[in-house]
């Protein structure tokens, strides 16, 4: 890693690196949520996936507004949750 030189440059390096932390929080939260929604599916607990819809819709909105994710992947993961969510509950 290159060392930098002006105050202004080590100021944005320190910066980036909180920037970086924050992102992979952000994004792991992301994920975290999503394993967790379609494992809750896969076990048939269809109300609970859909108490959690709430929530995961405003995770992913947030990842979006942030510029993490961009917006028409949230959108079609959103799209994609919704369907598998109203998909399960049909078949019970």
């Amino acid at each position: 890693m290159d060392m930098a030189i002006t105050k202004s440059a080590k100021k944005a390096h320190r910066q980036s690196l909180k920037r970086k932390v924050r992102n992979i929080k952000k994004r792991n939260a992301t994920k975290d949520i999503l394993k967790e929604i379609l494992s809750l599916v896969a076990q048939k607990k269809i109300k609970e996936a859909e108490k959690l819809l709430p929530q995961v819709y405003k995770i992913l909105d947030k990842v979006a507004k942030s510029g993490l994710i961009k917006k028409n992947t949230v959108s079609r993961k959103k799209s994609r949750i919704a369907r598998l969510i109203n998909k399960a509950s049909k078949a019970q």
